[in-house]
């Protein structure tokens, strides 16, 4: 009888007070159950959560109703324009001063990537004592700041475009120290996972496998399995953060080569983790450079059920004429099948040794013929936030004040005497009219169907202020000439609401 009261005594103990004494190996445990399960097992997941933890339908960032080219947010209508100096923000130290100077000077709108590779940055994993990491354990400090991130852009209106992968974290240096190289963690070797520990090309060449571990595709083999179940996690922890805010655009990679297949089965699997909520996601691929060559490119302007929406930025790699005359092929090709909004998360260039900023000067480009939103890139490759940037927000956000841009639209055959990049146009012909002279010139302007008089007035684009007034009488063609060569905005309407 004593035997069996013992017996029973240290049954119940193991029950209420689990069979494990080490901290460690509990916490391993309870995180392999979070992390370690397969896609099916995170759908039926999903299906029995909560709705509450899902955030309001309503105040989702979605296209616009009236205008679907643009975005609105919390049931309005925005025009997103941003400028910052890192493209993972969340790793940034001045993460909350870049923030709150964007949004001092009318910015809304961020790229975030989940990005590692730069000096001081935490990786999501976690490191043991021997520095290998463990991908069936999280990092949460990175955790923690991508979390702040997303409630103090939350708090000021600000969207956030996150990309998951970004290819330059995994090939040269940056993979010599990612948890994802096989001689880093404890989860799987080369030969297991099929992973080289070195990739030394340019990941424009696309010869990482991590890239390939989509059944089907031609790099494909099975060992890249283990890869995928981690990859797999990384995206669902993503996600757990992720699905509580309404303002988030998805983009799966930073200016991909890989076959669509890769990214179209993250968009896929982002879509069975949203179980039926509204998410908007796309891909970038580097060659929207050169969009009419580009086949993926054309691709994905044809599918808007699986791109719905496009980040087509590496248009920016063009200047001047070149630059507008691309966005136009893209404008174009998109409304052969769905209008739906084409965002610009990085706008190249800064100033350069003949005194002309083709970052600021594709901002405005972008923004005037349609794009749904522009970001100043970060420095080297861009403006971030210098007082160019910012005065050009600023310039955008004066026009704001008395034109809607989802009202108008590119008329550039309503001007006459025009030079090549000499001045662009975009109207609601007969109300209004907003100009760019991204440098200096004199064009005529076609008012020749309105007999009536029209108001004018300049926005600088070097300083963001206003300019001074004019009128001007319709009935005729209009000789329109800037201030200087500094770099114009002019507003025409036909009231006088300035």
């Amino acid at each position: 009888m004593n035997y069996m009261v013992t017996n029973l005594f240290i049954i119940t103990a193991l029950i209420l007070f689990g069979c494990s004494s080490d901290p460690i190996i509990d916490q391993k445990e309870t995180e392999e159950e979070i992390i370690g399960e397969s896609p099916d097992d995170a759908e039926e997941e999903e299906d029995g959560e909560d709705e509450e933890e899902y955030v309001d339908l309503a105040l989702v960032i979605k296209p616009y109703a009236e205008n679907p080219r643009y975005w609105q947010y919390l049931n309005e209508p925005v025009l997103l324009l941003g400028a910052t100096n890192n493209d993972n923000l969340f790793q940034s130290a001045d993460m909350k001063e870049q923030l709150d100077l964007l949004s001092n000077v009318g910015g809304n709108y961020i790229r975030n990537t989940m990005s590692s590779r730069d000096y001081g940055d935490l990786w999501p994993f976690f490191q043991q004592d021997d520095g290998m990491y463990d991908l069936d354990l999280w990092n949460q400090e990175y955790w923690d700041k991508f979390e702040e991130l997303l409630t103090l852009t939350e708090e000021r209106d600000i969207i956030v475009q996150i990309e998951v992968w970004d290819r330059f974290d995994f090939s040269q240096d940056p993979w010599l120290k990612n948890p994802f190289n096989p001689k880093n963690n404890v989860n799987y070797s080369t030969t297991e996972s099929g992973l080289k520990e070195d990739y030394p090309d340019h990941p424009g060449g696309d010869s990482q496998l991590f890239f390939h571990s989509i059944n089907g595709m031609d790099k494909y083999k099975s060992e890249l399995e283990i890869v995928k179940k981690y990859q797999e996690n990384f995206f669902k922890k993503l996600y757990s953060y992720t699905k509580n805010y309404g303002h988030i655009l998805y983009c799966i990679n930073n200016e991909t080569n890989t076959p669509p297949q890769w990214g179209k089965y993250w968009l896929s699997y982002l879509n069975s983790l949203a179980n039926n909520h509204e998410v908007y996601a796309t891909d970038m691929f580097d060659h929207f450079k050169e969009p009419q060559g580009c086949d993926v490119c054309i691709l994905a302007i044809s599918e808007p059920d699986i791109y719905t929406f496009l980040d087509a930025s590496q248009v920016n790699w063009n200047v001047n004429q070149e630059h507008w005359d691309s966005i136009s092929w893209v404008f174009d090709e998109r409304e052969k099948y769905s209008p739906r909004p084409v965002n610009s998360v990085k706008v190249y260039g800064i100033l350069d040794g003949a005194g002309v900023n083709h970052g600021v000067e594709r901002f405005c480009r972008d923004v005037l013929i349609g794009y749904a939103s522009a970001r100043f890139h970060r420095p080297d490759l861009g403006n971030g936030q210098n007082d160019h940037a910012i005065a050009a927000i600023k310039a955008v956000r004066k026009i704001e004040s008395v034109v809607n841009f989802w009202d108008i639209f590119a008329h550039q055959e309503l001007l006459g005497d025009r030079e090549s990049n000499e001045a662009y146009l975009a109207a609601d012909e007969g109300d209004d009219y907003v100009l760019l002279f991204p440098r200096n010139g004199k064009v005529k302007l076609d008012l020749s169907s309105y007999s009536k008089k029209f108001f004018g007035r300049w926005v600088g684009i070097s300083t963001g202020e206003w300019g001074n007034k004019f009128e001007v009488e319709g009935g005729t063609n209009v000789d329109l000439s800037p201030p200087d060569s500094n770099g114009w905005f002019a507003i025409i309407v036909d009231q006088d609401d300035f």
